[in-house]
């Protein structure tokens, strides 16, 4: 039976408008954004395809862009639309960030960091600034490592604070093994952070570092 043939309430698009797109599976989801497939395979054969090969959505869309391309039916523009799907995610919980409620709790910028940061392959050592009522004024990734870590200078981190106007800065930095552990240089750099900041009066309140789906807090740990 051809895709067009199908009937409608098993059709990816007609079901997530009669049902929602809760109610898609993760194949279907992904079919939409391709649309169309390949060689006799539908959109939705195509997707499936490429879960089964990848072992999972977040597998697909952290995979190396060669690899991705390499799977028959995939070329750089449906990898470019694949990212872009999962940049508007990113950003999405950026904006809620900006727009929502104060972030009162390292909790609150969680889901934001895990989502930007777990997946990447070196560190990269980024920043939150907040106003005086610690409401988001910007996001910034300003440094990059490899695996071994990255070179973190205090200069820099007060310079960006100062020229976003924050009154408070959380730190942020992902662990690509996966393990959101501190590491003893973690908590040094913390350290410098927070005293380099302090002489301009602003305030570090936290440093989170992300690891595969989870989020560590220093200052829950009583080290900021």
């Amino acid at each position: 039976m051809l895709f067009r043939d199908w009937p409608a309430a098993e059709k990816p698009r007609e079901k997530l408008l009669e049902l929602g797109p809760g109610a898609l599976t993760e194949a279907e989801l992904i079919a939409l954004l391709l649309r169309h497939g390949h060689r006799g395979a539908s959109a939705l054969d195509l997707a499936r395809s490429l879960l089964a090969r990848f072992g999972s959505l977040r597998g697909l869309l952290s995979a190396p862009r060669e690899d991705v391309c390499r799977h028959p039916g995939i070329g750089t523009a449906r990898w470019a639309e694949l990212q872009a799907a999962l940049e508007l995610v990113r950003r999405h919980h950026l904006e809620r960030l900006r727009f929502g409620p104060a972030l009162t709790s390292p909790r609150a910028a969680r889901d934001f960091l895990i989502a930007r940061l777990r997946d990447r392959d070196h560190e990269v050592f980024c920043c939150l600034f907040l106003d005086t009522r610690h409401r988001l004024l910007g996001f910034d990734e300003l440094f990059r490592g490899t695996l071994d870590g990255a070179s973190v200078h205090p200069r820099e981190v007060v310079k960006t604070a100062l020229a976003r106007n924050a009154a408070a800065v959380i730190l942020a930095h992902n662990h690509p093994s996966g393990v959101a552990e501190p590491s003893q240089a973690d908590e040094i750099i913390t350290t410098r952070l927070r005293d380099a900041l302090a002489l301009v009066d602003i305030r570090l309140l936290d440093h989170l570092i992300v690891g595969d789906g989870t989020c560590a807090s220093l200052a829950e740990r009583g080290l900021v």
